[in-house]
């Protein structure tokens, strides 16, 4: 087995207490291909014959068993303790991503019952511990070949091909204990207001009783340097107040949150019951506003020129999980050193931990849903949940900058003619902004959109002189259908978004054994950078076209169209990549 002791950092940076107890590690571990499990009771009473390293998936190289085959129910077992400190109020238990389904025992009792394989969950599993060793089960059950669950890139059939990878059953994010009290913030909403330097918190709380006095004291520094303060009254379980932050924070020397100054807010919250302190959480913020003025898109009320990569988020050890927290970090300092300002995250919710560190180290990320490719109505009401689900995990995050609920018409291939596919595409807009109103949200990435707040193109073409014919002017941008599907349903004419080019680039550059494919082919570093350099220059030179995302970060399996392999080796010196993104 790995290291058991892998990916034990803290799993939810944005909303933080100091008491909590990692689950990662090894556990027990079985396969259940003939779905016997339930009904022989192993939530009670089995003899697991196998360990796995948690939170790795076993498809994966570092869960220890590295089996790519299809084996849709399998089950874990662990044991763990409770200390007196954790008795005091109630202990959660949760869970970052089970995929797809997951039920959860603790001491046989069930306690949780969870669908969707991309985002989180919590029991309270305070009622069902007993004195000394405690037994927590998990049964995950997958639909390797239903193609109507939403599963982002991870391949139906048995062996990856094309643009599809090596599927992930069961635990890939971290599974951890947390002890809280029994009135306690569930969670919070943080709203930047940069025109007028207020920052809107709402405050949700769990186990209030109308019959005592709650209040929560709010405290806001800046690297250590006070702020502002508050202290509100919540007669209600949620609440919501704004807060002025009497501080300077423009003309470039303030405290807005940009890539290039990624400046962070923290946040002290501490819930009062009857005038006693009964809970603290610690959080941070990002003044920063993303909006479209007359057509054009503006960072913080300035135009902003979005330079993005399009990034899988997979590992060659550990598929849709890395292997350290450090991996994390290192991938966002990639991107920012190859002279790019951000990722569109493909087909995938990441781990919070890399949006940590996008806010941190200041990346701009595009928040995309894992989709399926077939249209049914179960379908329609699994991927609104966990959209759902997603937008509210990830709410908090500057780094978050757009909502890309579908992609090139996965899920709703017939969405040029079906009236059905056409509301459910506006139906994910429309609600994406009624959670959000602060971001832009694109309906259908690459093609065939609806209503949507930028035009976003797929073109993979690689003559230089093609695609500056192409983006010398709206009409012939909106025009070429690159992919040969129109760039705007019908009845849903252009009305002066700003115009990006979202997927393009592809080029394939084979720098060692690693057989694959890509959109156009490098034969050697040097014609590399010249079919790179031909691609992103007419870009840059565009009237008309306000950003892009290169195709793409990394290699992918049989994908060797990464600007780096897929080991994160860079393919061209990392300053030459830079320069070219520069347009020097």
């Amino acid at each position: 087995m790995t290291n058991p002791h892998l990916r034990n950092e803290y799993p939810r940076p944005q909303f933080v207490r100091d008491a909590w107890m990692s689950l990662n590690g090894q556990w027990e571990f079985e396969f259940d291909d003939q779905g016997i499990g339930e009904r022989e009771a192993w939530y009670e009473r089995h003899d697991f014959s196998r360990k796995i390293n948690v939170p790795f998936c076993y498809q994966s190289q570092l869960s220890g068993i590295g089996d790519p085959a299809v084996h849709d129910q399998v089950w874990y077992r662990r044991t763990f303790a409770v200390s007196e400190a954790y008795k005091a109020g109630r202990l959660l238990l949760h869970f970052g991503a089970v995929d797809y389904e997951a039920k959860v025992w603790v001491n046989g009792q069930l306690v949780a019952l969870h669908e969707g394989g991309n985002t989180p969950f919590t029991a309270d599993i305070t009622d069902v511990l007993a004195e000394g060793e405690n037994t927590l089960v998990v049964k995950a059950t997958d639909y390797s070949r239903d193609v109507s669950l939403p599963r982002g890139k991870q391949y139906w059939e048995d062996q990856s091909a094309g643009i599809f990878y090596t599927r992930t059953t069961g635990i890939w994010q971290s599974v951890w204990l947390e002890p809280v009290p029994k009135t306690r913030i569930d969670r919070i909403r943080l709203i930047p207001d940069i025109d007028k330097n207020d920052i809107g918190l709402e405050v949700f709380l769990s186990g209030h009783n109308a019959s005592v006095k709650a209040s929560m004291k709010a405290v806001i520094t800046f690297n250590g340097e006070f702020v502002a303060e508050d202290c509100f009254s919540l007669s209600h379980e949620s609440g919501r107040r704004v807060i002025h932050l009497d501080d300077f924070n423009d003309h470039g020397l303030g405290r807005w949150w940009t890539p290039e100054r990624p400046n962070l807010y923290d946040l002290e919250l501490t819930l009062l019951v009857d005038g006693t302190a009964v809970d603290t959480v610690q959080s941070y913020f990002g003044m920063r506003k993303i909006s479209v003025e007359a057509g054009k898109l503006h960072l913080n009320n300035r135009s902003y020129y979005m330079k993005l990569v399009l990034d899988q988020g997979y590992f060659p050890d550990g598929l849709l999980t890395a292997p350290s927290d450090d991996d994390l970090r290192r991938d966002v300092e990639l991107v920012k050193e190859m002279g790019l300002n951000g990722v569109r995250k493909h087909q995938k919710i990441e781990d919070p931990r890399y949006l940590y560190w996008a806010d941190k180290l200041g990346l701009l990320v595009w928040g995309e849903m894992a989709n399926a490719y077939r249209f049914t109505e179960p379908y329609v009401a699994r991927m609104t949940r966990e959209w759902m689900q997603a937008v509210e995990r990830d709410f908090n995050h500057p780094c978050i900058v757009a909502w890309v609920p579908l992609n090139e018409s996965w899920g709703v291939t017939n969405i040029m003619i079906d009236k059905q596919q056409q509301h459910h595409a506006l139906s994910l807009y429309h609600l994406t902004k009624s959670l959000d109103p602060t971001r832009p949200v694109i309906s259908n990435d690459g093609w065939e959109l609806v209503a949507t707040d930028l035009v976003t193109i797929h073109d993979y073409e690689w003559r230089k002189e093609v695609l500056a014919e192409r983006y010398a002017g709206v009409e012939t941008a909106l025009t070429a259908q690159p992919g040969n599907r129109m760039i705007l349903v019908p009845g849903f004419p252009y009305e002066g978004q700003p115009i990006l080019v979202t997927e393009f680039g592809g080029i394939s550059y084979k720098v060692n054994e690693w057989e694959g494919w890509g959109y156009s082919g490098a034969a050697n570093e040097e014609d590399f950078a010249l079919r790179l350099q031909n691609v992103i220059v007419p870009m840059l030179q565009s009237p008309v076209v306000q950003g892009f995302c290169y195709t793409q970060f990394t290699d992918v399996e049989q994908e060797i169209n990464g600007l780096l392999t897929y080991d994160r080796k860079p393919k061209l010196p990392l300053e030459t990549i830079r320069s070219i993104v520069a347009g020097s």
